[in-house]
């Protein structure tokens, strides 16, 4: 928007309900309705009303300590006298354990989110069963083939948070009085809300042009063809929102006809040329089809779901345009994301659960980035590789990255990056890291990756003095088999060997884990298990988080279910979200069954607890011995792992110059000339001895390997520069202890 010159406004109202609702009054009303319903209470919900009081005297100050604002209340919290405790306090056993006797203002946010889960609880028992932090309503958006549920849902009268939620809507529509209002619905748990909104804004502002955007409808609605969805919505867009966006906006000032839109649905009756404008249609194609893609451009009427009365021209149901003449936006002209309007000092730092690289979800304001639009592996057959958000990659200048970072620093006041790519590239992330390091910059940042070989251990090094302090990565099933099938294109013991790279360069490391994998058997998913517990215990694994195997509908897996050996199973054609395939597994396990004891073991193996414990300990059911053996990770992380560098691997100094003193080393009568070199880095200290000859040149060479020159040299260089000073066998003298230790001040092969 701002870099085409278009006035906007943006607003988060998950943080404003959520300060409202956490509020003295928004509390006392909450108590207020919970004694009006009178609902039958369990034990917890009864205590916590009850205490009700203790929670108004105690609400407002510990928001303001959890924004930040209020840091010395951590004291009252820890001394456990403060806070009325209900149900979520009964685990806190181990705090002494994960915090210390000195971390009182991570236990005492623990804690704190820990009483305001008790309160979510209630909210959810007594007063609005959708209630969840960052779920709201999620049963009624996922897997929602049919909108019926959620269209019935709508016409409830509203819940508690619903009128919160509104009142947050009204305000903001009276203070921008826009033309235009989107809103984006990145997750299920966002979709319901979302729908309130827009409902209230036809009901109430109609002159107002709604649209939705984000990861919901990308994956979700790319069949919709329920007419309904549109007494609610003027607009869907897909994919990309640029270029759409920019067009309705085009289309609301009367610049365009509706046929010009990108990938956007629409009421089959856009209005052009303003408020109050009476709609146009400049149609160029038309055709009935069955489905929406339209990838060369046109207009398609998709017909009405379930006989329904048809929108628009000729009696057609939902209307899909993609204009072949627009074009998207490429990474470098969309501008710097810009978080002004935002209340950033009111977002609330919870930990939720006491593991350090947990907690990097909801601790901590981080900027968010993408270094590169896409994937660039992009085989995954569990993924949506067939969908532009996966399929599409383009990187992005190392340097343009760092210029963002620049400003949006200079903007929030914060210098967090998140950068939430599909998975990030070892290649750009190196050019990257070499750009803080050049600029100077004090940052701290993490991202996703794919466990590949290109993470040596220079590498990591490199990325961990850039500021780099985790990395999350899918290891998926930890089975070789069913990563060959997955076409991930690692295996368990390069894994493990990556996760030794970035432990060991003090990058914390968290797993995504998966399974009910098709064809997965019982015997592999313990067998998966043993490889996580023995990461656990090896060290090289910190976090990690297991989910079950959805099949969606625009992975390979969903695209062909029978050539990975499973049956999808279609009772009806979807008219809304159509994402996630019902399937039978005839060759696999049980999955479901596993659930709860991959969860629990995980949780104690997360806090180093219980890893030695037999794995059928963790199931209520009886499971196979496993097969791995007890030192399969041990052992691949003790193999020999050198491989010599290629020539033309680049060669960067990121230490401090040594200081360098020449002497006369005398043996058996024998003297020669040396050189001590001296490096201090900011922890240690470190000498190393050469030939007097060997020294002048290594020093001089270190001048030129700086990460501050802009021409990197390769080995291949190095060689050539240290023969042309007439020394002689570069391996030996590159590859021997006192050079070789030199990765430690800095001295890096990536």
């Amino acid at each position: 928007m701002n870099t085409r010159s278009i006035s906007a406004f943006q607003a988060d109202l998950g943080i404003e309900v959520t300060v409202a609702l956490f509020s003295k009054p928004g509390l006392t009303a909450l108590f207020e309705r919970v004694d009006a319903q009178n609902p039958e209470m369990t034990e917890n919900a009864r205590r916590i009303y009850t205490l009700r009081q203790d929670y108004l005297d105690t609400i407002e100050p510990v928001i303001r300590f959890l924004q930040g604002k209020n840091p010395t209340l951590a004291h009252l919290i820890c001394n456990r006298n403060y806070l009325p405790e209900g149900a979520r306090f009964e685990h806190t056993e181990n705090l002494e354990w994960a915090f210390g006797t000195m971390g009182t203002q991570d236990k005492a946010k623990h804690l704190a989110t820990m009483y305001l889960e008790d309160l979510s609880d209630l909210i959810k028992e007594c007063v609005d069963d959708h209630f969840g932090f960052s779920r709201y309503a999620e049963r009624l958006g996922r897997s929602a083939n049919s909108f019926d549920e959620l269209y019935e849902a709508l016409h409830q009268p509203y819940t508690f948070i619903d009128e919160l939620l509104i009142d947050k809507l009204k305000a903001l529509v009276e203070k921008t009085d826009p033309k235009l209002l989107g809103l984006s619905v990145p997750f299920p748990g966002n979709l319901y809300s979302a729908f309130r909104c827009a409902q209230w804004i036809k009901a109430n502002h109609p002159h107002i042009q709604v649209a939705m955007g984000g990861g919901f409808p990308n994956t979700e609605l790319r069949s919709l063809s329920d007419a309904r969805v549109f007494e609610f919505f003027d607009f869907i867009t897909l994919d990309d929102g640029e270029a759409p966006l920019e067009n309705l906006v085009k289309l609301i000032n009367g610049e365009i006809g509706v046929e010009e839109l990108k990938r956007t649905y629409a009421a089959p009756q856009p209005p052009a040329g303003g408020h109050n404008a009476s709609p146009t249609f400049r149609v160029v194609k038309t055709d009935i089809i069955a489905s929406k893609e339209t990838e060369n451009g046109g207009v398609a009427f998709l017909p009405p779901a379930g006989g329904r009365g048809g929108l628009g021209l000729g009696g057609s149901g939902v209307l899909y345009i993609n204009s072949a003449t627009c074009k998207d936006y490429k990474q470098g002209d969309i501008g710097t994301p810009d978080y002004s309007d935002l209340l950033l000092d009111q977002y609330i730092n919870a930990i939720e659960v006491v593991n350090p690289m947990h907690r990097m979800w909801s601790d901590g304001r981080w900027n968010k980035l993408t270094m590169a639009h896409g994937c660039y592996w992009g085989k995954c057959t569990f993924c949506d590789i067939s969908l532009d958000y996966i399929k599409l990659y383009e990187p992005i200048a190392a340097s343009l990255l760092c210029d963002r970072m620049e400003q949006m620093i200079a903007q929030t006041g914060e210098n967090g990056f998140h950068f939430v790519d599909e998975a990030a590239p070892p290649a750009l992330m190196r050019a990257l890291a070499l750009e803080i390091l050049r600029r100077r910059l004090t940052v701290v940042w993490w991202t996703n990756i794919r466990f590949e070989k290109s993470f040596t251990r220079d590498l990591c090094l490199l990325l961990k003095a850039a500021g780099c302090i985790a990395v999350s990565g899918g290891l998926e099933v930890a089975s070789d088999r069913l990563l060959e099938l997955i076409q991930k294109g690692i295996t368990v013991a390069q894994v493990a060997r990556v996760n030794k790279h970035f432990t060991e360069a003090g990058i914390m490391v968290h797993a995504y884990l998966m399974y009910g994998f098709p064809t997965q058997t019982a015997q592999e998913t313990i067998d998966s298990l043993e490889m996580v517990r023995q990461m656990f215990k090896a060290g090289i694994l910190q976090s990690g988080f297991w989910h079950q195997f959805a099949m969606t509908a625009h992975s390979p897996v969903g695209l062909n279910p029978k050539k990975f050996g499973v049956n999808s199973i279609i009772p009806f054609k979807p008219t809304f979200a159509d994402n996630d395939v019902i399937h039978e597994d005839p060759t696999g396990a049980d999955h479901e069954t596993f659930s709860f004891g991959l969860k629990k073991s995980l949780l104690n193996y997360m806090n180093g607890l219980r890893l030695d414990d037999p794995l059928n300990k963790w199931f209520d059911m009886k499971v196979p011995v496993t097969k791995v053996a007890p030192d399969y990770i041990v052992n691949a992380l003790t193999e020999t792992e050198y491989i010599s560098a290629k020539p033309t691997a680049k060669v960067v100094w990121i230490g401090n110059p040594p200081a360098i003193e020449y002497f006369t080393k005398t043996k058996k009568g024998n003297s020669w000339e040396m050189a001590s070199l001296t490096f201090q880095s900011k922890k240690t200290t470190l000498n190393i001895k050469v030939g007097q000859n060997e020294g002048k040149w290594l020093a001089a060479m270190l001048e030129k390997l700086s990460v501050f020159n802009p021409k990197m040299n390769t080995l291949e260089e190095l060689r050539t520069s240290y023969e042309q000073e007439g020394l002689k066998d570069f391996p030996l003298f590159w590859d021997n202890k006192p050079v070789n230790t030199l990765y430690k001040m800095g001295l890096l092969v990536l």
